[in-house]
């Protein structure tokens, strides 16, 4: 991942990475034949390790409307930090890329679902109830859109005023 931040895509080569992390290009090539396949593996692996991050860190969350603050904080940590940059790399190749789009999709996928699952169980809201999924997925939408936008220049004011008003319209939009 730190590669794909570094270098992006096209400067992420399996040599490279065999070499940062200290292993044989043949140790490399037996785990991961390809560029798509080892770069898929590290992601699906990281992001299943920070939603265990996230589910420790839930432990601590307040009840109460402060829980879906902190919970919208956590997460807009998520969506612009190395690992969501280096996921936004590996998107915009897949666009052109037919085996990394065919290796990528189907994990994003998974994820995504995960990662609706995961802000479920952390706001603790029943999905069941009318709005409450399409309220969740706005949230996530809105966070990645917003991690998007802060890749070229710091856009925190501009992203803490979006998310305090947000916070007040999905408390709302959550109360039981």
């Amino acid at each position: 991942m730190a590669c794909l931040v570094e270098h992006g895509w096209s400067g992420t080569t399996t040599t490279v990475v065999a070499t940062r992390a200290g292993v044989s290009r043949g140790a490399q090539l037996h785990h991961y034949p390809t560029k798509a396949a080892l770069v898929t593996a590290a992601v699906g692996h990281l992001a299943e390790r920070r939603a265990e991050e996230l589910r420790v860190e839930a432990k601590t969350l307040p009840a109460g409307p402060q829980r879906v603050d902190r919970v919208v904080d956590l997460l807009a940590a998520a969506f612009t930090g190395p690992l969501f940059i280096a996921a936004l790399e590996l998107w915009v190749a897949a666009r052109t890329d037919h085996e990394l789009r065919t290796a990528l999709v189907p994990l994003e996928a998974r994820l995504g679902r995960e990662m609706h699952r995961l802000t479920v169980a952390l706001l603790e809201v029943d999905e069941r109830r009318p709005g409450v999924r399409e309220a969740v997925q706005a949230t996530l939408d809105l966070l990645r859109g917003l991690g998007v936008a802060n890749l070229l220049n710091d856009d925190s004011a501009r992203r803490t005023t979006l998310l305090t008003a947000w916070k007040r319209q999905l408390t709302v939009l959550l109360a039981p």
